[in-house]
């Protein structure tokens, strides 16, 4: 009940999806049927109805009667597109995106675009407009169909090279078919109304025979029939009628050559069952590279097709493929027969015996083509070729130092355990060499050791039955032993190499976790992927105005052409590859993988690989698992900086209550001072002495330069909590900032003494040279108000460990210990703090701010003899000279 109602609710979305995306395909079994004649009367009686119909690109081919149904008909302008030294024109897709008609027209949907634009297939333009919204008319011939590419090789003898996915022509929601008889078809074709008069005559001798033609519209039916099948199917899901059983179709392959047949046998078993279908490759280790590339180019295929490609990794392939049907609730194996086994046939060991003796609940399905099996049958023998004399050459002389030994070892061992000696020369063959080689070996030994040491000796007769037992046994377990260290070897291989993908990313992992911000992770990917790949690496994020630039690169010259950030751009809107090596802007150098997902962008990974070298399929599995995981380090940087604005907002929030409750009084004493003075001039002028106004007015100015300082620092507050306080930096020596603090505070306070040590050699800083200045001039306030008279306020600045220490010493009454932290915090109002006196309690955490603001630190020290001592510290940056 639950899969009836699972299997209805899908029915209902794809229902509504190709709502969505409508696509209608005018199919035909060859050229000259008609296809873009019917499509163009089409969209000429929607042009009637008052549609929005636009023709995007339609190809004529000459024939003036299509040519006139073009009159009339909005035309969009084609791309000029320069190759191989001619212009040639190609479809626009930026114009037909620009435009958005409701419905347009786009002629020879598996054609292949020319070099320079997006995609580098047609279909995957019209894929575009489908995602934009835009219903799409299009034709197409039946031979062009990706499953059907085999069998239309072996009908007509051409080899078809422009395919369409089916899984792309399933998304259509309606299918017409352009049919003609073939009598017909070949009239037109010698009429000239198809080709010109001299490919017409080439056409009827080759591809436009009556048995083809009458071959390939049997296709074009079957494929229109399956299509109006799967809708029937889909409607009857989605209004709740009795639904079909749809057991999994599923294809074993192994990497031999009718890997991609297979695959596309399964898909038509599968499409006419209407039941999803995979492609299972059982991984037992040592897999040479040809054979991998043919898996990973079947697996490709399926995946094209819209099946499920899965790689299992065991020992045992009848066990893997049999425990997955069960899980996945396979109904039907498919199965391939390129070759003859009859030992292992005879001893029932053979994949298609086991799949019948232990699959009796499937359905096993075996494809065998004769061509297939003729090619294996041929490479079968030429692997019985001698192999290069190396090998054989070094099984030759282990041999040889075997017999050596058990000369030696004859007059101490019995005939028996010298067969230890050379079953271990055997085995030291095959894991050094192939299986072959280790067959040789083992041969080599059996006939060495039956000639030399089994009795009668220097004869290949043996008298004694123990010794017959002794030497079988010795062959049978050679054989065996060759054939599982041969195994071992293979195996041993593989977990080599996913050890070294391990380590690579456990690596990667660390040097991630060591990142602080976004920057830091950009600059440890790109190091690691060209370590780890031997490619050039560009790590590319967006700017302020949301232009794709370069973080982080290696080689620091790595330089992006205009295709190359066309790429790049396309990857990062659409979260997909892109680039070299995909079927989109293919033309680019460099293979771009997208950070982050559509819904959250976080840059791009350009990989530039040499022109002469592709990525085997292990690189690009692992360059797409580190490019997960540096998308994972970027999205944790993303967090941990909103955590931290976070944190600051409710700090500055939580400030900010506090300045307020403040501000009342900080700012009252000052201006009841200063009314006090004022209204007692204004009252008694001519009757106060000449001092006692002078008194008075010094007060004024007094309290009013106290009042703007109070200001300044809480504009300077206002800044650092909103986070608007922008650092200018510049060079500055560091002596210079220090003496115009000193000088800032000496006018301030005329009586405090201070004195002030500075290094010989110039120490340089990349700062904002007034808010340190500001800052400092902060420390110097605080301490000359409390220092004692006649005590100095001594000032030194010196360099420790890469970092600048300037420390400010008074002899006032000290702070205690527990206290010394919290005079930083705003309007801390002990005893001591720069609240004594006058303070207003903003003093020093503005110079904390600031210093922060630079990377540096404030902290409070006791003094050696009574006092406090405050310490800044500012990093050292290297100069431009060191860069």
């Amino acid at each position: 009940m639950n899969d009836a109602r699972e299997a209805r609710a899908d029915a209902l979305l794809h229902a509504v999806q190709d709502e969505g995306q409508r696509l209608k395909v005018f199919l035909g079994a060859a050229p000259g049927v008609g296809k873009t004649f019917a499509m163009l009367s089409a969209a000429r009686d929607l042009r009637r109805q008052g549609v929005d119909v636009v023709v995007g690109l339609v190809e004529t081919h000459g024939r003036s009667e299509t040519a006139a149904l073009l009159e009339g008909m909005e035309v969009l302008p084609t791309r000029a597109v320069q190759y191989a030294g001619r212009e040639f024109r190609e479809f626009d897709l930026e114009a037909a995106l620009a435009r958005k008609p409701a419905v347009i027209l786009v002629d020879e949907l598996a054609h292949t675009n020319l070099p320079g634009g997006r995609h580098a297939l047609r279909w995957q333009d019209i894929a575009e407009l489908l995602a934009a919204g835009i219903e799409v008319y299009t034709a197409l011939n039946v031979q062009h169909l990706e499953s059907l590419n085999d069998q239309v090789r072996r009908i007509t003898g051409v080899a078809v090279r422009e395919t369409v996915p089916d899984a792309f022509l399933d998304r259509a929601r309606d299918i017409v078919l352009v049919d003609l008889p073939p009598r017909e078809l070949i009239a037109r074709l010698r009429q000239g109304k198809v080709y010109v008069p001299e490919t017409a005559a080439v056409a009827l001798d080759a591809f436009f025979s009556p048995s083809n033609l009458a071959a390939l519209r049997e296709l074009a039916v079957e494929t229109v029939a399956a299509h109006v099948e799967h809708d029937l199917r889909g409607h009857m899901l989605a209004r709740g009628d009795a639904m079909p059983v749809r057991r999994r179709v599923m294809a074993a392959i192994d990497g031999a050559g009718q890997s991609e047949y297979l695959v596309r046998v399964t898909r038509r078993i599968a499409e006419r069952r209407g039941a999803p279908w995979s492609v299972l490759f059982v991984d037992r280790g040592g897999v040479d590279p040809e054979r991998r590339e043919r898996v990973d180019s079947a697996m490709r295929l399926a995946r094209r097709l819209g099946g499920e490609a899965v790689t299992l990794r065991g020992h045992a392939v009848a066990d893997e493929l049999l425990t997955w049907a069960d899980r996945e609730g396979v109904g039907q194996i498919v199965v391939g027969r390129t070759r003859e086994r009859p030992i292992a046939r005879r001893l029932g060991y053979s994949l298609t015996q086991q799949l019948l003796r232990r699959g009796a609940h499937l359905e096993l399905t075996i494809i065998a083509t004769p061509a297939e099996r003729a090619k294996a049958r041929r490479q079968l023998r030429a692997s019985m070729q001698p192999m290069p004399w190396r090998d054989y050459g070094f099984a030759t002389f282990t041999t040889a130092c075997a017999m050596a030994l058990s000369f030696v070892a004859d007059r101490f061992l019995s005939v028996a355990n010298l067969s230890l000696i050379f079953l271990t020369s055997v085995l030291f063959v095959a894991v050094r060499t192939r299986m072959a080689v280790a067959v040789y070996a083992a041969l080599l030994s059996f006939l060495g050791y039956n000639f030399f040491f089994a009795p009668p000796r220097y004869t290949f007769a043996i008298a004694n039955a123990d010794d017959v037992l002794a030497v079988v046994l010795f062959l049978v377990a050679a054989l065996v032993c060759s054939r599982l260290a041969t195994r071992l070897a293979g195996q041993v291989a593989s977990l080599r190499a996913a050890q070294v993908r391990g380590r690579v990313l456990v690596t990667l992992g660390q040097q991630l976790a060591t990142a602080a911000d976004a920057d830091g992770v950009r600059t440890v990917a790109a190091h690691a992927l060209a370590r780890a790949l031997d490619a050039e690496v560009a790590v590319l994020a967006r700017d302020a105005v949301e232009r794709l630039v370069t973080s982080a690169s290696v080689p620091a010259t790595f330089a992006l052409s205009t295709q190359d950030l066309a790429a790049a751009d396309w990857s990062d809107a659409h979260a997909e590859p892109a680039g070299r090596s995909t079927d989109t802007l293919h033309g680019a150098s460099c293979w771009m993988l997208p950070l982050g997902s559509e819904a959250r962008r976080a840059g791009v990974v350009a990989l530039r690989f040499p022109p002469d070298r592709e990525p085997d399929a292990d690189r690009r599995s692992l360059a797409q698992a580190m490019v997960l995981d540096i998308s994972q380090a970027l999205e944790r940087a993303r967090l941990a900086s909103e955590l931290e604005s976070a944190r600051v907002q409710g700090e500055t929030e939580r400030l900010r209550n506090a300045l307020l409750s403040s501000v009342s009084h900080d700012l009252r004493s000052p201006l009841a001072s200063m009314i006090g003075s004022a209204g007692t001039l204004l009252s008694y002028e001519t009757q106060l002495p000449e001092n006692e106004r002078h008194e008075l007015l010094n007060a004024i100015l007094g309290e009013g330069q106290r009042l703007d300082r109070y200001i300044q620092n809480l504009l300077d507050m206002t800044r650092l909590g909103h986070g608007t306080l922008t650092l200018k930096r510049d060079w500055v020596d560091a002596g210079e900032v220090v003496t115009a603090a000193v000088g800032r505070a000496h006018k301030l306070f005329p009586d405090v003494r201070m004195d002030v040590q500075t290094p010989a050699k110039t120490l340089l800083l990349h700062v904002h040279p007034a808010l340190i200045e500001q800052a400092l001039f902060n420390i110097l306030e605080n301490a000359a108000r409390f220092s004692p008279p006649g005590e100095a306020v001594r000032v030194t600045v010196r360099s420790e460990a890469e970092r600048l220490l300037i420390d400010v010493a008074d002899r006032g009454p000290g702070i205690p210990e527990d206290e010394r932290a919290r005079i930083f915090d705003m309007f801390y109002s002990v005893s001591r703090g720069d609240r004594g006196g006058q303070g207003t309690g903003l003093g020093l955490a503005i110079c904390r701010g600031m210093i922060g603001a630079h990377g540096g630190s404030v902290e409070a020290l006791p003094h050696v003899g009574g006092g406090t001592t405050i310490r800044i510290s500012l990093p050292l940056p290297a100069t431009p000279d060191e860069r």
